[in-house]
């Protein structure tokens, strides 16, 4: 938080006065500053001024305190005047967080420099994952009209599991019963939802069930999956350098995963031309295939899909005609309108000769505070999960 070093003297002056002097703002030096600013120096000054200076300087800085509270998924920076946090009950202001712009602007670019990346007006924007898993964005006030911006994505610091899911009122039992018996038969499924609607904490949740004999592959832009279960491989796209070289896509991050004789293949965010090689594994033998999708809801996916697979250059028809073999199942997860997340829908994938399109079948959906209700798909679910 932005506060005083003592009476009549801001953070920021000494910070200035330590960094003209070249020193580390250790108690000797910290207490020569507030001297040279007329300061009264005490003990108890100096001390809580170390203090403010290296939380400032360590990890979040000031955001630090608001990403250990319990709950807390997302960290919203809009500039120095506002600063929002997620509990999963929707936004929550906090106040006082930040002095000025420049506080907000040095936060940002020392958490870019933490993980080798570049912040300046030439690159006035980065996404990147800091060394405790939390995803950061950054951009400019070059690029804004209220200032630097910052987004940062806390990862779960307890996996979920569905019992949990339920306990925690974000899901109904009965789909619980069905996600399971989908894992169980390895039946693949994608998640889909909204930005910060919790796909990924749930497909985290799903692959704690997989069988531990088998070996699971994930593929992520970011990391962010972390199962709990005995066999699994990671492999995190990398973005270019300053210099645009080094970049490994996702799309090559697949092709190399189907080398590595998975059992199960997760794509954490399916976001581009990967959809086709993961669309192709599943059709070759790849059982149990999943990943995260965003999407308004479980009807949307196939023209989410079909604008994914013209990223490739994959034709409509073959689009669908691929999807239709590959996928089985659609989970859809939404947010309710107190904030709270919810699964909402579980959806067959089926084909529709007469179209030659696929076609999302509602089998069940599941009203928040209501029973479930049984759709059109609802048997040939049942058939699918029991052969």
């Amino acid at each position: 938080m932005s506060e005083p070093a003592a009476p009549g003297v801001r953070l920021a002056d000494v910070r200035a006065v330590l960094g003209r002097a070249g020193a580390a703002p250790g108690p000797v030096e910290v207490a020569a500053a507030l001297r040279s600013l007329g300061a009264l120096v005490s003990e108890g000054n100096v001390r809580e001024t170390v203090a403010a200076l290296r939380r400032e300087s360590a990890g979040a800085g000031p955001l630090e305190p608001l990403l250990a509270l319990r709950g807390v998924t997302d960290v919203l920076v809009n500039g120095c005047q506002q600063v929002f946090l997620d509990r999963g009950v929707g936004l929550e202001p906090v106040e006082g967080v930040f002095a000025d712009e420049d506080e907000v602007r040095r936060l940002a670019v020392r958490l870019a420099a933490a993980v080798g990346r570049r912040l300046d007006e030439s690159s006035p924007f980065v996404d990147a994952r800091l060394p405790d898993g939390t995803r950061v964005h950054a951009i400019l006030g070059v690029l804004t009209d209220v200032g630097t911006c910052l987004s940062l994505r806390v990862p779960s610091r307890r996996p979920l599991t569905l019992d949990d899911w339920v306990a925690g009122g974000t899901m109904h039992p009965r789909a619980a019963e069905l996600l399971r018996r989908v894992v169980e038969r390895r039946v693949a499924f994608l998640v889909s939802g909204g930005t910060g609607s919790g796909k990924t904490t749930l497909l985290a949740s799903l692959l704690g069930l997989v069988d531990p004999r088998h070996r699971i592959v994930i593929v992520e832009d970011s990391r962010e999956l972390a199962p709990v279960h005995p066999h699994v491989l990671r492999l995190e796209a990398r973005p270019a350098n300053a210099e645009g070289a080094g970049a490994v896509p996702l799309v090559a991050l697949v092709r190399q995963a189907l080398r590595m004789r998975p059992d199960r293949l997760v794509v954490g965010e399916v976001r581009g031309a990967e959809l086709t090689d993961l669309l192709t594994a599943l059709n070759t033998g790849h059982e149990g295939g999943c990943g995260t999708l965003h999407a308004n809801s479980a009807a949307d996916v196939p023209a989410r899909l079909e604008a994914l697979g013209a990223l490739s250059g994959l034709p409509r028809a073959a689009l669908h005609a691929q999807a239709a073999a590959a996928l089985d199942v659609l989970v859809h997860i939404g947010r309710l309108s107190d904030g709270t997340r919810w699964v909402e829908e579980l959806h067959l994938v089926t084909w529709d000769e007469a179209s030659g399109l696929c076609r999302p079948m509602p089998a069940w959906r599941f009203p928040a505070g209501g029973d479930p209700v049984a759709g059109a798909g609802a048997v040939r679910l049942e058939e699918l999960l029991r052969c």
